[in-house]
């Protein structure tokens, strides 16, 4: 594995540098921008670096139909680092589009269709050997289909897609199949439809009903107050946009006094609330505000009290006037994002949020979720960083990675 870092005036000419020394198969691992120190900040401009890595040990020889598979698959994914500086299933902030997150243009269609003639020659070669010329009969191209989609069977399973649902989606393509179908249309198909399952994400828009409260629920631990921040920053560096804070979270001092932190950083009011009777009568005070963020304490799915009590917030502010985000780590086991998810649908109608993207190599959870609740996705989010390290969850983006197997 060969690491370099490089330094230029925009994040595209770092990349393209990279790309240059160390070849197309380059890949971003880190980005970030050096502010000059001391006096020099007033006179130079910042810098951005990147870190980026090349394996020079790759074994093109395997003989495992499943390695190949994730080798092309990954390889796609490489191959686009230079559109999306970094491997995120979401897409970053930006300061000059006219929405406060803007997905990436992708063409991951496109990139996959260029791939999927690759992948059929191969695992055809690799499945008829001596075969390659041959005219198949349609026995034998039924077989190679039904190959096709157990390898795919099996990506999604390593990628922790729950059975049921992964049975759910082969099943709905294989209606639709002409027989002996080539790889091409079943990869594509099977993309196509986990893309639609997943649907089109829903983040926060600012209406006519103002303010408008947007309650952010969760378990503990999920990183609730920091995805706040990030969000509120978004709203105030890119649209500058009236808000207030809010927070119930008073279990936690850290949490609120985190909150005060990015608060006075932001410019914006922060009110400490104990009681749903409290945050009733302190709601008067925000009535000119466009946006108002309100961060709840973590809950224990398996604790009644704690339920009601949320539940009963939740209920000082009419439907027109609020949106619920139920905030879930990607790391979570499947068992207990099962519980957590009926835990919270008796409470509230709500969409999702996903963070610590950046420490799982599985998504499956992601389509899980979205299957089973019916709740749209909203946001993901990965690392510390604020407010960087948070976007637009990129549907297209999850279905390649699903089909893509594990880093």
């Amino acid at each position: 594995m060969i690491i370099k870092k490089f330094q230029a005036e925009t994040e595209k000419e770092a990349i393209l540098m990279a790309k240059e020394e160390l070849g197309k198969d380059a890949i971003v691992t880190n980005i970030k921008t050096i502010k000059p120190k001391g006096i020099h900040k007033f006179f130079r401009a910042s810098k951005v670096e990147i870190t980026a890595a090349v394996d020079d040990t790759v074994n093109y020889e395997e003989d495992s139909l499943l390695s190949s598979f994730q080798k092309l698959i990954n390889e796609n994914q490489s191959n686009k680092q230079l559109e999306i500086t970094k491997e995120k299933v979401v897409t970053r902030q930006t300061d000059t589009d006219e929405n406060l997150f803007e997905e990436v243009k992708s063409t991951y269609s496109s990139e996959i269709e260029k791939k999927l003639d690759n992948l059929q020659n191969l695992i055809e070669k690799q499945m008829n050997p001596t075969k390659e010329n041959v005219v198949q009969p349609v026995e034998e191209e039924k077989a190679n289909e039904n190959e096709y989609i157990k390898l795919i069977y099996k990506q999604m399973i390593m990628n922790e897609v729950d059975e049921k649902y992964t049975n759910q989606i082969i099943n709905e393509i294989e209606a639709t199949l002409q027989k002996g179908a080539p790889v091409d249309n079943i990869l594509t198909s099977i993309y196509q439809k986990i893309v639609l399952k997943l649907g089109q994400p829903e983040t926060i828009e600012l209406g006519e009903n103002k303010p408008k409260f947007v309650f952010f629920i969760g378990p503990t631990g999920v990183g609730k107050t920091t995805t706040i921040a990030k969000i509120a920053s978004g709203f105030k560096m890119n649209k500058n946009t009236k808000m207030a804070l809010i927070t119930s979270d008073t279990y936690r001092i850290a949490a609120v006094e985190q909150l005060r932190i990015y608060a006075n950083i932001l410019g914006v009011p922060l009110k400490v609330i104990y009681s749903t009777e409290e945050f009733r009568q302190s709601k008067e005070e925000f009535n000119d505000y466009d946006i108002v963020l309100v961060d709840t304490a973590g809950r224990s799915h398996k604790n009644t009290e704690q339920k009601d009590d949320l539940e009963s917030l939740l209920g000082t502010i009419d439907d027109s006037m609020k949106e619920i985000y139920l905030v879930l780590s990607a790391t979570t086991k499947y068992k207990d994002l099962i519980r957590i998810t009926e835990t919270y649908s008796t409470i509230a109608n709500y969409k999702v949020i996903f963070t610590k993207l950046d420490e799982t190599i599985c998504m499956g959870n992601i389509l899980n979720v979205r299957m089973m609740t019916g709740a749209p996705l909203s946001y993901a989010a990965w690392g510390q960083n604020v407010p960087n390290d948070i976007g637009r969850l990129d549907a297209q983006f999850v279905a390649k990675k699903l089909l893509g197997g594990s880093d």
